[in-house]
């Protein structure tokens, strides 16, 4: 369960952001994962619970966003999405494609009462 790692990663950042900003309480974490990172949300969401407990980020609301697989094609030069593990362009048919999201962890912002 690579879940927990990223979670336990994500309280290092949440909690060493609130302290360089006079945080008393987080209330907020946004974050961004590519799909490919393969995250199930729900299991996401009780394990970041289980890993704030104990901390100023006890309460903080997780907002957590799956972004879509883009790729690049190098055969019809087109940036396209692919919703399937099936890595072929749906304009040309070529399978010659460069990701360019998908692979991505991002804290988009971190809110906290001072």
């Amino acid at each position: 369960m690579h879940e927990l790692k990223i979670a336990e990663e994500l309280l290092g950042i949440v909690l060493q952001v609130a302290e360089s900003e006079n945080f008393k309480k987080v209330t907020k974490v946004n974050i961004q994962f590519g799909k490919m990172i393969m995250i199930v949300p729900e299991i996401f969401h009780s394990v970041f619970e289980g890993a704030v407990k104990g901390t100023i980020a006890k309460k903080a609301k997780l907002n957590l966003e799956i972004l879509a697989v883009k790729f690049i094609c190098k055969k019809c030069k087109r940036e396209t999405e692919i919703d399937d593990l099936l890595f072929v362009c749906p304009l040309c048919g070529s399978n010659d494609l460069e990701m360019t999201q998908g692979r991505e962890t991002i804290v988009e912002s971190i809110e906290g009462e001072k």
